[in-house]
């Protein structure tokens, strides 16, 4: 047994004496993106549209911070913290550039049921005198503000124990649908729930950067006439200076805040990693599922010792940052520096601000999740199961809270996917003799060498989606070292036993060569296709325009009447040339037209 120890123990020396400087380089660049980016920073180029997106981004952080502190049914100068510090913190380990991560309405409004439930309101204000001494602030406050810290805690805990077992890539089964109508929903419920001071006075939504300078110029006219005292207007009341020594979270509380810890963890990553996974689409880069677990999680750890609220990134700011040309994390940086200025200098102004403003700006914020309503006609053209399961989560989460909602929309997904694939012919020999590889020239074979034939097997539904188009893309950017010799065509035969996909041709398994003179093509034989979901039509049209920006031609071929229209609808394929084809062999044959045509066009020219 003691030799046995010992050579277990000389074991791990050994791996620990193999590390090398390389392997902890890239360990810290895989784990802190920010290492990235910003030794190759370009000043001359990005630092000017950073310095206005973050100056743009905090005038936006800083209303809505004071309105989602309010939200989680803390004191609201807990609300700048939690646009600070998070944001800090997502810099370093996250990897969308163009995220804003901070106070959000969704977890906010989780985070206020442990509060309310634990906590019971001693006051409809926030200027209770009883003093805790820390800020100034009441003894009920910062019990408040321990509650909503220790579910930001707990469920930074999760979201870092998600990312220890790797669970980042089981985000494929929280499909657009499901993500659509729990964060409907949950903005419907954040809207019901400041009617109260909404309708305390009338005032104007305004959003967009004027918003600060309306919540200023509102504070000053409340102050000049005296609303609170004259008209019982109720005002946030005193925003303590500074920031507080940090502090742990209560820890003997964490057992009864899981059930809102779990639902701060998941609706938050769920949201913010929609909009990375939207953002590297949109600016070509890529996104880590499991990092961003470790950024969140971490967001919500580190600042829960600063008496931060649940944060995660808010689809808002995400877009301003957008519209504004911001370039790296560090627009979101200046922001800060920017709401340090008002934690130290500016917050006390605003002891005479309405609730009212505060329940504007939430309102307002929530206009983007809102608007999903209008999803509701984009599914029901694609899939009707998918605007089932839309509509019945949306119901879901406005009965009951987001968490239970997403659970449901997840729950029911799955056994509808299963139930329908068990439908489903799931695998098939397809025969490329019909094919029989009738263009037999010499210069017809070899101009056959760039088409490659891809059998699609299976249904394309959101649990499949992800890795049929990786597989396509491998396909595609495969490199064989020389080319294979040619088999007779008439011999030619494929079978598809891939899953998903399968890859087969008249010259045995097929490598897309270097090709200066022609464009390659793709066809897709969709006979083995038996139904598909709205992720699936997306997937096969965001292949369709990779491959067309590829200079890769890409033809349907066996489609059902049901997918031509739902990519014709969803993706706006009316101007395009045409792609759907009866068969492989008119496929086949199109392309070799074509072909045909352009030498003919290029020896005219000549």
């Amino acid at each position: 047994m003691a030799g046995a120890k010992r050579r277990k123990k000389s074991a791990v020396w050994r791996k620990i004496h193999a590390l090398r400087c390389e392997d902890i380089k890239l360990w810290c660049l895989r784990r802190l993106p920010m290492l990235k980016w910003a030794p190759s920073y370009n000043l001359k180029e990005n630092l000017i549209p950073d310095t206005v997106s973050g100056m743009m981004l905090a005038i936006q952080q800083v209303p809505q911070g004071l309105a989602f502190a309010v939200l989680s049914s803390v004191h609201p100068v807990f609300g700048l913290y939690g646009s600070l510090f998070p944001v800090i913190i997502y810099a370093v380990f996250g990897m969308g550039r163009h995220v804003a991560t901070g106070t959000f309405a969704l977890t906010s409004l989780i985070s206020a049921n442990a509060v309310e439930r634990l906590v019971s309101p001693a006051s409809n204000n926030f200027t209770t005198s009883n003093n805790s001494g820390v800020l100034g602030l009441s003894e009920f406050e910062m019990q408040r503000i321990g509650v909503a810290a220790a579910v930001s805690f707990l469920g930074g805990i999760i979201q870092v124990a998600m990312f220890v077992l790797h669970l980042g890539s089981a985000t494929f089964l929280l499909t657009e649908p499901v993500i659509s109508a729990m964060t409907t929903g949950a903005a419907t419920h954040v809207v019901t729930s400041q009617v109260k001071y909404l309708l305390g006075m009338k005032m104007p939504y305004i959003s967009g950067p004027l918003g600060f300078f309306y919540i200023i110029a509102t504070s000053i006219g409340c102050y000049c006439a005296d609303m609170e005292y004259t008209y019982g207007l109720e005002v946030v009341g005193h925003i303590p200076e500074g920031i507080p020594a940090p502090k742990a979270p209560s820890l003997n509380i964490l057992s009864e805040v899981v059930t809102e810890a779990f639902g701060v963890a998941l609706v938050g990553y769920v949201a913010s990693l929609a909009l990375a996974q939207g953002s590297a689409k949109q600016f070509k880069y890529s996104v880590d599922d499991n990092q961003e677990l470790l950024a969140h999680g971490l967001s919500n750890v580190i600042p829960s010792f600063f008496f931060c609220i649940p944060s995660a990134a808010a689809m808002g700011r995400t877009a301003l940052l957008y519209s504004t040309g911001a370039k790296t994390q560090v627009a979101c940086l200046i922001s800060c520096i920017l709401i340090l200025v008002v934690i130290y200098v500016i917050g006390p102004m605003l002891y005479w601000l309405p609730m009212c403003v505060l329940a504007s700006v939430i309102v307002v914020g929530l206009k983007g999740m809102l608007m999903q309503f209008r999803d509701l006609k984009k599914y029901w053209n694609v899939d009707k199961i998918d605007w089932s399961i839309w509509v019945s989560t949306y119901v879901f989460t406005v009965c009951f809270a987001a968490n239970v909602g997403l659970l449901y929309g997840v729950v029911c997904t799955i056994v509808i996917v299963i139930f329908r694939f068990q439908r489903a012919k799931t695998l098939s020999l397809k025969n490329m003799k019909e094919v029989e590889c009738k263009f037999k020239t010499e210069a017809d074979c070899e101009s056959l060498q760039q088409v490659k034939i891809i059998s699609v097997n299976n249904p394309l539904v959101f649990l499949n989606a992800k890795k049929f188009h990786n597989d396509l893309i491998k396909i595609i950017q495969k490199d064989s070292a020389s080319t294979q010799p040619h088999d007779d065509p008439n011999k030619c035969e494929q079978n598809t036993l891939l899953n998903p996909v399968s890859n087969g041709n008249c010259h045995g398994e097929l490598s897309l060569q270097p090709c200066p003179n022609e464009r390659c093509a793709v066809i897709l034989d969709c006979s083995g296709l038996t139904f598909f979901d709205y992720t699936g039509v997306s997937v096969l049209l965001q292949i369709y325009m990779d491959f067309k920006n590829r200079s890769i031609d890409v033809l349907l071929a066996h489609c059902k009447e049901s997918l031509v229209k739902a990519m014709q609808y969803n993706g706006n394929l009316g101007s395009e040339n045409l792609i759907f084809f009866e068969s492989v062999s008119s496929a086949i044959g199109a392309i070799h037209l074509n072909r045909n045509f352009s030498k003919l066009s290029d020896h005219s020219e000549v």
